[in-house]
């Protein structure tokens, strides 16, 4: 009987914790949420300066590690794809693979992985150190919401600039597969973009621009809450910012499976 107790107490102390962090999350995202769409028509004005600087952040800044890193993955997918299809003559249809590959699943899912450790991170040691420091006190003190201050603008950066990131990051991908097969594969260059363009359809692109969309809202909620729930001093901050990431990337390819399996049921 003794070890049926354990055993129940060690299997409900952790989901217990767990449904705990889900509604804590689930509120602090119904509070993003009422900031972003009904608090602007109150005349509470969205903070769209701080906006664009975490825009610039997230985005202009994150161009040179997520295309290269895109980059080399088209090229590596490239020749992998080749390495098989040669021996069959259809060297042509690397094309084809790099491109939906790309625009359906590894576009998306690197972009989020990419953003999630430089800019999830980054959004839970800033959360995590204000509040250590007693800044989001400070804020309250003045009359200001530390949602609408400091998670709305990051959430509202994510949103907008994920997607375009992926459309960047798919564009350079299918660009290293170009150069290889032009270069090694023998292939012109107007038959690699002519079976580019056959193999893409808008739905491809719609795909992951969704996924991305998705991402953009785990790693920005993930990211406010961890910082949020900061306890102690450095330590603390530094744990919320590793949890930040390892749940975000977590959550991210759990949600890239629901949506590809739901995507590839309604083919």
């Amino acid at each position: 009987m003794g070890r049926i107790q354990r055993f129940l107490s060690a299997l409900g102390q952790p989901t217990i914790y767990a449904l705990v962090h889900l509604h804590r999350l689930n509120r602090l995202g119904m509070e993003t949420l009422r900031w972003i769409f009904i608090e602007p028509f109150r005349g509470r004005k969205i903070r769209w300066r701080s906006v664009i600087e975490q825009s610039v952040r997230v985005g202009w800044q994150s161009i040179p590690i997520v295309g290269i890193i895109s980059f080399f993955v088209g090229l590596i997918l490239a020749m992998q794809s080749a390495y098989q299809l040669e021996p069959f003559g259809a060297t042509i249809y690397v094309a084809n693979l790099v491109a939906v590959s790309l625009t359906r699943e590894l576009g998306p899912l690197l972009t989020a992985i990419i953003i999630t450790g430089r800019f999830g991170s980054a959004i839970a040691a800033e959360i995590g150190t204000m509040k250590v420091g007693e800044e989001i006190d400070a804020l309250k003190t003045m009359g200001l919401n530390p949602v609408s201050f400091l998670v709305v603008p990051r959430f509202l950066a994510l949103i907008i600039m994920l997607p375009a990131l992926t459309l960047i990051s798919d564009f350079l991908g299918i660009l290293g597969a170009y150069l290889f097969s032009i270069s090694a594969l023998d292939i012109s260059s107007i038959r690699f973009i002519n079976q580019t363009i056959n193999a893409l359809v808008l739905r491809d692109i719609v795909t992951g621009l969704i996924k991305s969309g998705v991402f953009a809202v785990i790693i920005a909620s993930i990211g406010s809450y961890e910082g949020f729930i900061v306890e102690g001093g450095a330590e603390g901050v530094g744990k919320s910012t590793t949890n930040s990431v390892v749940v975000s990337i977590f959550l991210i390819i759990t949600a890239d499976v629901v949506f590809t399996a739901l995507f590839y049921s309604t083919l």
